[in-house]
């Protein structure tokens, strides 16, 4: 075979560049730390380091949200930690409100300092969260979610009944949420509905009224459920009447939808016979075995004072009512005039209904508290599985990409000498010609 010139010198570059192009990839891969430059280095590793770098990009965005969901969370637990303690204040205030030496310019301060508060609760109910959408008008953010006044509540009030829409809630019942891993959201709000309005009234299970008529100072108190199967399968309204004759009070338990005596079956009055004889204080339980037909409403409740002929209470299951109509209609009660003995009953009686519903509203509070700071257990919960998850991803990109630099070091510096040798060689070869011998 005939070798010319031209050949001796193309296989020699050849050779050169081919050793010049290895030792740049080696250069390369040691400076960046990565086995796989291009997906042609190694093909099946270079595809699944493209899916573990996709899954690791994924939890890293659920990573993000769990810090978005945290910071939500936390936002809205101070907003209903703070109208907590601004009930906690409204409470001392009635309390001290229902001191019955008080005069009535005294009530009237007390009242001025209530309606600074109902003030106050309304702009913690209509707060917004950093990005200026408001923390507890459900989807609807931009909008605010509570307008009214105290004025407008108690215009609105008619013997112990609230309008369903004492406080106009623009909002909705949305709750948003934030995917916080693959298979997991998480509710970041909670509806303004569910925090401030859907509040039940009284002790939970049923609220107490006065009959606006009363003349007498009977007093009655919130009550209590001590048989919730009882009274959840024969649920009523009643009316409490009394009867003073010849000094002695009695009542009647009265069906407020038939008239009927609950003591007797029959029609009200029930013959006083039949009545119970009233103490002042003592339990009224509201069952009668004996009576056509028996009931049994597994509860009770005291009335204190002394109810004259006709007055009644009322007795009706629990129902929704705003914290704001609760606030509202305590100020209405104390700036309101109590010029005799059975105004001041009455004005008790709404010291003690406003303690009832304030303690119902303090207990949502610390409901709707108790279930963001489960979410946010399970936020943390969420938070180490990604970690641990991450920290899986990045180990298995670690072994398809990154560089044995024991090995690229060691290939590196053969590269070296390979190129040398190549280099010095073809110098040799060059100098071989025919010429020389001439």
């Amino acid at each position: 075979m005939r070798v010319s010139s031209g050949m001796i010198y193309d296989a020699g570059v050849l050779g050169m560049n081919r050793h010049s192009a290895n030792l740049v990839n080696l250069q390369q891969q040691i400076s960046s730390g990565r086995r796989i430059l291009t997906p042609s280095d190694d093909p099946v590793a270079a595809a699944r380091a493209l899916e573990v770098q996709q899954s690791s990009d994924v939890v890293a965005q659920f990573k993000q949200n769990l810090g978005e969901a945290t910071s939500s969370l936390g936002m809205e637990e101070t907003q209903i930690a703070s109208a907590n303690d601004l009930l906690g204040r409204v409470r001392e205030l009635t309390v001290q409100a229902g001191n019955t030496s008080l005069t009535s310019d005294q009530r009237k301060s007390i009242a001025i300092e209530l309606r600074s508060r109902f003030d106050e609760l309304l702009g913690l109910a209509n707060a917004t969260d950093g990005g200026g959408q408001h923390i507890f008008a459900g989807f609807m953010g931009s909008v605010t979610p509570f307008a009214g006044t105290v004025d407008y509540i108690n215009k609105n009030y008619v013997n112990n009944v609230y309008p369903q829409n004492e406080i106009v809630y623009q909002g909705d019942d949305g709750q948003r949420q934030l995917q916080v891993s693959p298979s997991r959201s998480i509710g970041i709000s909670d509806s303004g509905n569910d925090v401030f309005n859907r509040i039940k009234n009284g002790n939970g299970y049923f609220s107490n009224g006065y009959d606006t008529g009363n003349t007498g100072t009977g007093v009655v108190d919130a009550g209590n459920v001590t048989d919730p199967s009882a009274w959840n399968a024969s649920v009523k309204n009643i009316s409490i009447k009394f009867t003073v004759t010849s000094g002695v009070t009695t009542y009647d338990l009265v069906d407020k939808a038939s008239g009927n005596s609950l003591l007797t079956g029959s029609a009200a009055p029930a013959p006083l016979a039949s009545q119970r004889v009233f103490q002042s204080g003592q339990p009224i339980v509201l069952k009668a075995q004996g009576a056509e037909p028996s009931f049994d409403l597994g509860s009770s409740l005291k009335i204190t004072g002394e109810p004259a002929t006709g007055d009644g209470f009322s007795i009706a299951p629990s129902q929704s009512q705003s914290v704001f109509a609760t606030i509202a209609h305590l100020v209405s009660a104390l700036e309101g005039a109590a010029a005799t003995p059975a105004d001041n009953a009455k004005y008790a009686n709404e010291i003690g209904f406003a303690l009832a519903n304030l303690d119902q509203a303090s207990q949502n509070f610390t409901r709707v508290r108790t279930i963001i700071g489960a979410r946010m257990n399970e936020i943390d919960s969420l938070g180490q599985l990604n970690e641990n998850l991450g920290l899986q991803y990045q180990q298995t990109l670690s072994n398809l990409q990154d560089l044995d630099y024991a090995k690229a070091i060691s290939d590196f510096t053969r590269q070296q000498t390979d190129l040398q040798a190549a280099q010095q060689s073809f110098v040799q070869i060059a100098k071989l010609s025919l010429f020389n011998y001439l």
